[in-house]
């Protein structure tokens, strides 16, 4: 197990999880690293109290997670909230090393399961308030309004949440994406996200990937962390590719492994709703409700594409055979398959 060493001010965050590990009805859906944290929130110092907390997103660099926040967004007020929370009940979804889109995918998904198909919250919620992010401060003000089970997302990495997740015993989807589709994607998102370092040309952003050394960290140990205890922990692993080719196979799995009701027109509600087309007019999932001083949209939009292969349009042949190289040096072990990886 890795022993990840917290900065000083970021002690409330095993507390956190200290108390965490009681909770009962988890379903969390792990989530690739990416920094979404996007909506308006207050500014972080470091010597904010061990209790008072910042928005902001997480970054692991080798065995040290950091926080790094951004000012309020819209002229907003900078405030702190109390980061430490009680769970009652709690289902959280989250997601693995993906994408800004399969992120917001799985969270649509999952939430039209949940309402068996009804729309409304998918069409008048906010995904982060449906679907709220462990990491972020805000969702403790959502978890304490409603009992029962939730879902939440998170992109934090397994050694982090072990100790909840063993005494716990939730319920874990983890979705994975082809590895350079996912680092094409995140390079578009750090060229909007504002609060984020230039991530400068494609070739230096994908060294940087390949080295584990962008926000949240390396991709490979993510994935080997979370699904070297798959079968112990009874994690349901998905791709984004198999939803791509089987969203009913995949809708049927997943509302057996939920233990919810599986009918036809959940399949059909959840192909209308959960298109790129429909999410990219949806206000509710497509990033049109964060501050541009946020996101800023004239370089990249929130919803990109939303396909598989798009990496082709990017790699050059040399950037392809360092991945490849990569990947096998790393995930040999694994014997996962992505589609179109290997090319």
């Amino acid at each position: 197990m890795v022993d990840l060493k917290v900065p000083s001010h970021c002690l409330w965050f095993l507390a956190d999880w200290s108390g965490f590990a009681g909770s009962a009805g988890l379903l969390l859906f792990p989530v690739i690293p990416w920094p979404l944290c996007y909506f308006p929130c207050p500014t972080f110092t470091s010597q904010a109290s061990p209790k008072q907390v910042a928005f902001t997103c997480w970054r692991v660099m080798g065995s040290v997670m950091q926080r790094s926040g951004h000012g309020g967004a819209g002229g907003e007020s900078s405030t702190s909230i109390c980061a430490s929370w009680k769970p009652r009940g709690l289902i959280a979804q989250g997601r693995a090393p993906s994408s800004v889109r399969g992120t917001t995918w799985m969270q649509q998904i999952l939430t039209l399961i949940y309402s068996s198909g009804d729309p409304e919250p998918v069409t008048t919620v906010p995904n982060w308030a449906r679907v709220p992010w462990l990491e972020h401060t805000y969702f403790e003000e959502v978890l304490q309004e409603k009992e029962g089970s939730r879902l939440l997302t998170t992109h934090l990495p397994q050694p982090v949440l072990d100790t909840a997740l063993r005494t716990a015993k939730p319920k874990v989807i983890y979705v994975a994406r082809n590895p350079k589709d996912v680092a094409v994607s995140y390079y578009h998102f750090c060229r909007m996200a504002k609060f984020l370092p230039d991530p400068g040309s494609f070739d230096e952003f994908l060294r940087s990937f390949l080295d584990g050394t962008v926000h949240y960290g390396s991709w490979f140990e993510h994935v080997k962390g979370w699904l070297g205890c798959k079968e112990e922990l009874g994690i349901f692993y998905i791709t984004y590719e198999e939803l791509h080719q089987e969203l009913e196979a995949s809708v049927e799995h997943l509302s057996t492994f939920l233990d919810r009701p599986f009918q036809e027109d959940l399949v059909g509600s959840i192909r209308k709703h959960c298109s790129f087309a429909s999410m990219s007019e949806n206000a509710m999932v497509n990033g049109s409700l964060v501050s541009q001083e946020i996101l800023d949209r004239t370089k990249s939009q929130f919803m990109r594409k939303g396909i598989v292969g798009d990496w082709r349009n990017h790699f050059s042949a040399l950037q392809n055979m360092l991945f490849d190289e990569k990947y096998q040096q790393e995930m040999e072990s694994l014997h996962l398959h992505f589609q179109g990886l290997m090319e």
